[in-house]
């Protein structure tokens, strides 16, 4: 059994954050957070302990390393690289660094400063298979970490039953409509926009529709656009009970425009919701088009309006896609199944 050590410094609280709290609680492991982090907050909501440090407190960190006979550092935040490797170097222990790769790498790393981090690297987890190829691609084969691709997870949710629904959507006036679903942080690269064209064209085609647009805005002017260009829709800013309202809708999309992976649409999935994807980055591998979902074409409206209104008009289609997806994301999605995948690949690093 090796001791692991959980780091992330990231100042932010999204996704990448709330993997790195879920895993450390799995493993009962000890974590290093940032003091001024928002992540912080989310451990002591859970009751988690931790230890903090600044972002270049590389001496700190290595003498918690030896303090606590670590054996594997494992990195969620890209930029924790530098402070875990330098630790590493002047620490007694040299414990093995293993990254888990959340995000794109878009250019090669072959300069003398990358390749100095990545010779001190054991092992990089891509979260899916194009990440994985990226890694490949763009670190020297000569520096180059070990690659191994891992699928993330997500929660068993909990199913809300009719009286709930009908109260959710009595508190948003909704009746009737048909209910397209987006969760993600408001900003065009999330792409809002595309699903709130594709809705509005299902409204001008005749169609009863509204769009639920979960989330808290990360871009204020872009926010601000759509709220007024889309009054009809709903706007409901975070949302703790993202889950609940997915399962009010007849269907969730993901229409970002370039996608690592994309929990949220495993969210869907779990919640017996109909997911439709861009076919691009992530939902590619997490949705089988016309089998546990529907791929659209990235950042085009038009297309996503068309495969809206191919699941409005055949609810049957509709509740198979939800059913199969529902299926795979039991079997392949479970947080706590991946997160055993996940200590076996740290253990053998």
């Amino acid at each position: 059994m090796k001791n692991i050590l959980e780091v992330c410094l990231s100042p932010d609280f999204g996704g990448l954050e709330l993997h790195m709290r879920d895993f450390t609680k799995f493993l009962d492991a000890k974590a290093v957070l940032n003091p001024k982090g928002k992540l912080k907050e989310k451990f002591d909501e859970q009751g988690l302990s931790y230890t903090t440090i600044g972002r270049r407190s590389f001496l700190k960190l290595a003498k918690i390393i030896d303090e606590n006979d670590i054996d594997i550092v494992h990195l969620n935040w890209t930029k924790d690289i530098p402070i875990a490797v330098l630790a590493k170097l002047i620490s007694k222990k040299k414990p093995k660094i293993v990254q888990t790769r959340n995000m794109h790498m878009t250019r090669f790393k072959d300069d003398f400063y990358h390749k100095f981090l990545y010779k001190n690297i054991s092992t990089i987890v891509g979260i899916s298979a194009k990440v994985s190829e990226q890694l490949n691609k763009f670190i020297p084969q000569d520096v180059r970490p070990k690659i191994i691709t891992w699928y993330s997870g997500v929660p068993k949710p909990i199913l809300i039953d009719e009286n709930r629904k009908k109260e959710l959507k009595d508190s948003f006036g909704l009746k009737e409509e048909f209910i397209v679903c987006i969760v993600a942080r408001i900003h065009e690269q999330k792409g809002q926009h595309i699903v709130l064209e594709a809705v509005q064209k299902l409204r001008e085609n005749s169609i009863n529709a509204k769009a639920l647009v979960v989330g808290h805005y990360m871009d204020e002017s872009y926010f601000d656009k759509l709220k007024e260009k889309y009054p009809n829709d709903i706007f409901t800013g975070f949302a703790s009970n993202a889950n609940e309202l997915i399962q009010i809708s007849e269907c969730k999309v993901m229409a970002t425009k370039n996608e690592t992976f994309g929990m949220a649409i495993m969210d869907a999935m779990r919640c017996g919701v109909c997911v439709l994807g861009s076919d691009s980055g992530g939902p590619l591998e997490s949705i089988t088009h016309m089998q546990t979902g529907l791929h659209f074409k990235t950042m085009n409206s038009d297309d996503l309006y068309e495969k809206l209104k191919l699941i409005y008009k055949d609810k049957e289609l509709r509740e198979k896609l939800a059913l199969t997806g529902k299926n795979k994301a039991d079997k392949e999605y479970d947080n706590i199944t991946q997160f055993g995948k996940l200590k076996e690949i740290l253990e053998e690093a």
